[in-house]
C-alpha cells in the first residue's frame, strides 16, 4: 500500500498491508486508528489477554507481529479511548465468526487456486451480448435439510445453482451482499465485515471455489456491494477509535434512513476503504462485477436531490470505476440509481460516473404499476409503457425485477398481476415477453421464474413445491423457452443501444391495449413481438410489418403447453402488398415472430 494514496483517497490495495497477513511463520496485524489511545492484540494465540500494539511514527497506525497466530485462529483489537475500552472486530479482517460473535478470523488468502484464466481473459462486458442475471439470495434459493442452520456452504451450493441456472437459460448470478452481517433479516446490506465473505456459507476459499466453479461452467458472477452504509452494532465501524472514522461527524447525514450509519465519502481514508474494498472482491475472488446499491445516496445529500449534490460523492464514485476499469478492464459495474441524475453510465473521460449499467427503476414502477391496473384503466394508462423508450438511450440500462418487488407486502411479480389466479398467469407470460423484447439486459429474481405467489422470506427457501402444480410447471418451462430464445437471437440484444435495434410498429392502439416492436440487427432476422394487454380478444388487428415480408412464430404465450388457451396466435403470416398482416390477437397474450424476405 502507498501511504500517500491511502490518505488522498486512491488507494486500491489497503487491504494488503491493513489487517491480518500470515506469511507462513506468523501475522502481522495492522490497524487504523488515529485517535484511539492504546491498542491490543486478543485472539486464541494469547490466550485472549491482551498484547500491546505499538503505534507508529506518524500517529495514525497501530501493528505488531504475532508468531504462533496462524491461519483460523480467532482475534479481536481492544481499543481504548477517551471514551472507554471496546472490543473490535478488524475492519479489514478477511474472515468472522457468525453472529451473534464477532471475532475475526485469521486467513490464508493463498490456500485456493483459481484455473479459470481463460475465462477472465475472455469473458465479455456484454455491450452487445445477451446478459440474462439470476439474482439469488444464497442462503434461500434452498435450504439444507441435514444441517441445523438450514444453510447450503458455497461448495455444496455450486453445482445446484449452476446447473439450475444453466438448464433454465441464465447466464449470470447475481449474489445479494456477502460482506459479513449481523442480522439476516438486512439481507447482507448492513455490513460489519467488509472484506469477510459471510461465514453462514463457509470460508473465504469456499466462496473462491463457488465462484472458479460458475467460471467454468460459463456462468458470470456478480456481487451486491454496498457503499452507502453499515451496520450501527458497537463492535464494527461506528466511532471506531472512539471517533468519527469511517462515518460523518455530522448528525443530519451520519445515519441514513435505515437507520445504518452513512459512510463519509468527504473523506479520504473512508474513499480509500471502499475503493480497496470494491478492488478486493473483484481480485482476490475473481467475482466479474459489482452491483452497488443505493447510489442516490452518495450523488446527493442523504438522496436527496432537493439537498443538492455530494460533490465528494460524485468524485468518490468516478475515481473508484475509473480505477476498478483500469485494474479490471471487462468487470461490469452497475448502479442501482433511482433518480435521473445525468451520464450515469457514460465513462468519466465522458463527463460521466463510470458505470456500465444502470437499472432502469422507473421502467420497473411503470411496468408494474401498468400491470396492476385493471384492463378499463390501462387504456388511460397505455403509455406508461411506451414512456421508457423516450430515454432509452440516455443510458445503459439492467431491467430489473429484483427482490424488492417481492417482499413487504409488494406482492411477488405473478401476484401483482391484475384478476384471478388463472388470469395472472397469462398476464405475466406477456409480461416478460415484453421485458425481453425491449432494450435492455435482464435481471429476475429467484422464485419469479416459478410463479411463486408468497413474498420472499430470508429464512424459507423458495416454494418448488409449486412445481407439482400445473400452472407454475408450465410457467416455469415458458420462462426457461423464453430465456432460451433471448440467449440465441442476437436481435434481441445486440443493439440494445442502438436506436436501430427497436422499432415501434405499434404504440398508438389504447383502446386495444395492443402494442407491436420490432428488434433487429445486422445479420440476423428481426424479431416482431406483439402484445395485447387487453381481456378480451382484438380482432382483425392491422400491422404494417413491412413489404415482402413473411412472418413465423417463434414464441407464443397462448401455447397450450404454457396452460394456454385458444384461440392462438396463427402460426405463419404474409404481408399484403401494402406490407401489412391482419390477425386476431388473443387475450392477456403476447407473440414473437421472426421475420423473412418472400422468396
Amino acid at each position: 500500500m502507498n501511504i500517500s494514496d491511502f490518505f488522498s483517497g486512491n488507494s486500491f490495495d489497503s487491504y494488503k498491508w491493513l489487517g491480518a497477513h500470515f506469511d507462513g511463520k506468523g501475522t502481522m496485524f495492522r490497524l487504523y486508528a488515529p485517535n484511539a489511545r492504546e491498542v491490543s492484540l486478543i485472539g486464541d494465540f494469547n490466550g485472549w489477554s491482551d498484547s500491546n500494539m505499538a503505534r507508529t511514527a506518524d500517529r495514525n497506525f497501530w501493528e505488531i507481529y504475532i508468531e504462533d497466530a496462524i491461519p483460523q485462529m480467532m482475534y479481536k483489537y481492544r481499543i481504548n479511548t477517551a471514551y472507554g475500552s471496546t472490543e473490535r472486530c478488524d475492519p479489514y479482517g478477511y474472515g468472522m465468526e457468525l453472529r451473534p460473535k464477532f471475532a475475526s478470523i485469521i486467513r490464508d488468502m493463498s490456500d485456493f487456486a483459481f484455473d479459470d484464466n481463460s475465462w477472465l481473459q475472455s469473458r465479455p462486458t456484454w455491450h452487445g451480448d445477451a446478459l440474462n442475471i439470476y439474482e439469488v439470495h444464497l442462503g434461500s434459493w434452498k435450504t439444507n435439510p441435514d444441517d441445523e442452520s438450514g444453510w447450503f456452504t458455497y461448495k455444496q451450493l455450486a453445482p445446484k445453482l449452476v446447473s439450475y441456472c444453466k438448464s433454465m437459460g441464465y447466464n449470470c448470478i447475481e449474489v445479494m451482499p456477502l460482506s459479513e452481517h449481523p442480522c439476516d433479516e438486512s439481507w447482507g446490506y448492513q455490513a460489519t465485515g467488509f472484506y469477510a465473505p459471510t461465514s453462514r456459507y463457509g470460508t473465504a476459499a469456499e466462496l473462491k471455489y463457488f465462484i472458479n466453479y460458475c467460471h467454468k461452467n460459463g456462468i458470470a458472477v456478480i456481487m451486491d456491494f454496498v457503499p452507502v452504509h453499515f451496520a450501527v452494532d458497537g463492535y464494527a465501524l461506528a466511532k471506531f477509535d472512539g471517533t468519527a472514522v469511517f462515518e460523518s461527524g455530522y448528525s443530519d447525514i451520519a445515519y441514513s434512513e435505515w437507520g445504518s450509519c452513512s459512510f463519509d465519502h468527504t473523506h479520504p481514508v473512508v474513499c480509500s476503504f471502499l475503493k480497496s474494498a470494491a478492488n478486493y472482491w473483484l481480485d482476490e475472488f475473481h467475482f466479474d462485477g459489482l452491483r452497488m446499491d443505493a447510489i442516490s445516496r452518495i450523488i446527493y445529500w442523504a438522496g436527496e436531490p432537493s439537498r443538492g449534490e455530494n460533490v465528494c460523492g460524485t468524485r468518490f464514485l468516478k475515481t473508484m470505476n475509473q480505477g476498478l476499469k483500469l485494474l479490471h478492464p471487462s468487470a461490469v459495474l452497475c448502479a442501482e440509481d433511482s433518480t435521473d441524475y445525468p451520464r450515469v453510465t457514460k465513462s468519466v473521460e465522458q463527463g460521466g460516473l463510470g458505470f456500465d449499467y444502470k437499472w432502469d427503476m422507473g421502467w420497473m414502477n411503470d411496468t408494474l404499476d401498468y400491470f396492476k391496473k385493471t384492463p378499463e384503466q390501462r387504456v388511460d394508462a397505455y403509455h406508461k409503457l411506451t414512456f421508457s423508450m423516450l430515454y432509452n438511450y440516455s443510458e445503459k440500462y439492467i431491467l430489473p425485477f429484483s427482490h424488492d418487488e417481492s417482499v413487504h407486502g409488494k406482492a411477488t411479480i405473478v401476484q401483482k398481476m391484475y384478476g384471478n389466479y388463472e388470469d395472472k398467469f397469462p398476464q405475466a407470460r406477456a409480461l416478460y415477453m415484453y421485458m425481453y423484447a425491449h432494450p435492455g439486459k435482464k435481471l429476475n429474481f429467484m422464485g419469479n421464474e416459478i410463479g411463486q405467489l408468497r413474498e420472499w422470506d430470508e429464512k424459507q427457501e423458495q416454494d418448488w413445491n409449486v412445481l407439482t402444480y400445473p400452472m407454475h410447471d408450465s410457467f416455469s418451462k415458458f420462462i426457461k423457452k423464453l430465456c432460451g430464445i433471448y440467449l440465441k437471437m442476437p436481435a434481441l440484444s445486440r443493439w440494445d443501444d442502438s436506436f436501430d435495434g427497436f422499432r415501434w410498429l405499434d404504440c398508438d392502439s389504447a383502446l386495444r391495449r395492443c402494442y407491436a416492436a420490432l428488434r433487429s440487427c445486422p445479420g440476423e432476422k428481426p424479431i416482431a413481438a406483439i402484445f395485447n394487454f387487453s381481456d378480451r380478444v382484438q380482432e382483425n388487428y392491422v400491422l404494417n410489418i413491412g413489404f415482402g415480408n413473411r412472418l413465423k412464430i417463434i414464441l407464443d404465450s397462448t401455447d397450450d403447453v404454457w396452460s394456454g388457451c385458444a384461440p392462438h396466435y396463427p402460426k405463419n403470416l404474409t404481408a399484403d402488398k401494402n406490407g401489412c398482416v391482419k390477425l386476431n390477437v388473443p387475450r392477456y397474450s403476447a407473440a414473437y415472430y421472426e421475420l423473412s424476405p418472400k422468396k
